[in-house]
């Protein structure tokens, strides 16, 4: 069935069968019946299907593969590392943005309930006792003040029920149900979204924060290291063999080293604040449990994926599906002004001056009210309603896109920059092993008298450079991991 309405457009509409009840009195069980039958006005929503190809870095990805990929439902469990395990849990039962959204949740829930609620009819009942008093100057009062007993005080009691109903003929209350269960769904969606991010958000702060304790731990060799060779230098020059020049390049080598260190604890106390904040607690709080240095954990498998089952996992993919889908129901909502409303209403009770003589046959009272509701003319209201109605489903089609454009970007990049961090971390462990060779042997020859010391010096600062971002490297390494797995959407179950 096709219904045609202002300005002329035609658009598919469903025609559900309900059954209704046999103790409705006829008239309403017509109604009932024909608005079931009805239609509902505006497009039938049909979801886009978007084509993605192959993910072109999945296969480098999938070559570095040596063992099974952990579930993407809990990722983190991959790396093996109890600390980190114990963060994700803490993370997802106490987070206060993920406390936020469900909240968010629970409003689209509300509003979802209450749009099924307008579809059904709606009962008050309000007893009500009052005492009053005439005025015998009133027009009443003039004409009861002659009647012989007539008196000026007087009480009524009233015990009623009124009933309403908004039949929806033509399925305008329906399409407004369908976009909140629509919206609904989006928000739970957007929760799962904000579950992904903040576990992402938590292991990338976790990661950093070994990263930085290694490279303190670097630095703090090298202080070492720095140290001996001054006071192997002072002893050379309280012998004669050194000078004073000497000296003062291994006080200037020492203090550079030296000088890194404030910068690396003040990168580390920030992620330490931030991986607090993610947990719900003050900064600090949870920092001691994380004092003792450990080893960054090796970078688990990850499966390729294909672009069907990362459209089916992001979470942001689906909550703008979802809002799709509602803008679609929110032009037949905005279409249904443009057709008549009919309205059924009544009222059933009893009434009386006695309260003996309430519940009675003579005390009680009906009424019953049909009333038919059409804009004819609003200097084009309704039009413009639905012209908006219209842009907002065009703009959620477009955003629908760029988010599906926006994931396949996010996985690309993730990919790329792991297999990239890995080759060049192995790329360091290499460097860093020859310029261990190099300062120790710069070292021997420099105490045989064989090379001057700032041969010892250039090797010293090398290595120090070179096992820094050998540190600096494995940590973007696992947070590249970590950005991969919230670019397929883990951290949820499916």
């Amino acid at each position: 069935m096709t219904i045609t309405h202002r300005p002329a457009e035609q658009d598919v509409i469903s025609s559900p069968v309900r059954k209704t009840a046999g103790w409705l009195r006829p008239g309403v069980a017509l109604s009932l019946a024909f608005m079931s039958s009805a239609c509902a006005v505006g497009p039938d929503y049909k979801a886009p299907n978007p084509h993605l190809d192959t993910f072109h870095s999945a296969a480098a990805v999938n070559a570095r593969r040596a063992a099974p990929s952990p579930s993407l439902d809990a990722w983190w469990n991959g790396f093996h590392d109890p600390e980190l395990v114990r963060i994700e849990q803490r993370v997802l039962s106490q987070n206060l943005d993920l406390a936020a959204a469900l909240a968010r949740v629970r409003q689209a829930s509300g509003a979802a309930e209450a749009a099924t609620a307008r579809l059904l009819p709606t009962l008050d009942f309000a007893p009500e006792a009052s005492a009053n008093r005439m005025s015998r100057e009133s027009l009443i009062g003039h004409v009861v003040r002659t009647t012989p007993g007539s008196h000026r005080d007087y009480r009524t009691y009233d015990v009623s029920g009124a009933a309403s109903w908004e039949i929806d003929l033509f399925g305008g209350l329906r399409r407004g149900q369908e976009a909140a269960r629509d919206e609904e769904q989006a928000a739970q969606a957007e929760r799962l979204g904000e579950r992904v991010t903040v576990a992402a958000d938590a292991a990338d702060a976790y990661f950093q924060i070994r990263g930085d304790q290694a490279r303190l731990a670097v630095v703090e060799k090298q202080i070492a290291v720095d140290s001996h060779l001054l006071d192997l230098v002072r002893q050379r020059r309280a012998s004669g063999v050194s000078n004073e020049r000497e000296v003062a390049q291994a006080e200037a080598l020492l203090q550079s080293a030296r000088q890194n260190a404030p910068l690396i604890r003040i990168a580390l106390e920030a992620q330490l604040n931030r991986l607090d904040v993610l947990m719900g607690a003050q900064p600090g709080a949870y920092a001691a449990e994380l004092d003792a240095r450990a080893d960054i954990p090796a970078i688990p498998a990850i499966d390729g994926d294909t672009p069907a089952e990362m459209l089916r996992r992001r979470p942001d993919i689906l909550a703008a599906e979802r809002r799709l889908a509602a803008s679609n129901a929110r032009i037949g909502q905005a279409l249904g002004d443009y057709y008549p409303r009919l309205s059924l209403s009544g009222a059933l009770g009893f009434q009386s001056l006695n309260p003996q003589r309430l519940f009675t046959a003579p005390g009680f009272q009906a009424a019953g009210s049909g009333a038919i509701r059409w804009r004819i003319f609003d200097f084009g209201k309704i039009d413009a309603e639905v012209q908006q109605a219209r842009g907002a489903n065009a703009e959620a089609l477009a955003r629908y896109r760029l988010t599906v454009l926006h994931a396949a970007e996010d996985v690309e990049n993730a990919f790329t920059t792991l297999v990239q961090s890995e080759q060049r971390t192995k790329e360091l462990r290499i460097e860093v092993a020859s310029l261990i060779r190099a300062r120790d042997l710069s070292q021997q020859s420099f105490q045989a008298g064989v090379i001057p010391l700032t041969d010892v010096l250039d090797a010293d600062r090398q290595l120090l450079d070179s096992q820094d971002q050998l540190a600096l490297n494995r940590a973007n390494a696992a947070r590249a991991a970590v950005s991969s797995f919230r670019a397929l959407g883990g951290g949820w179950p499916t």
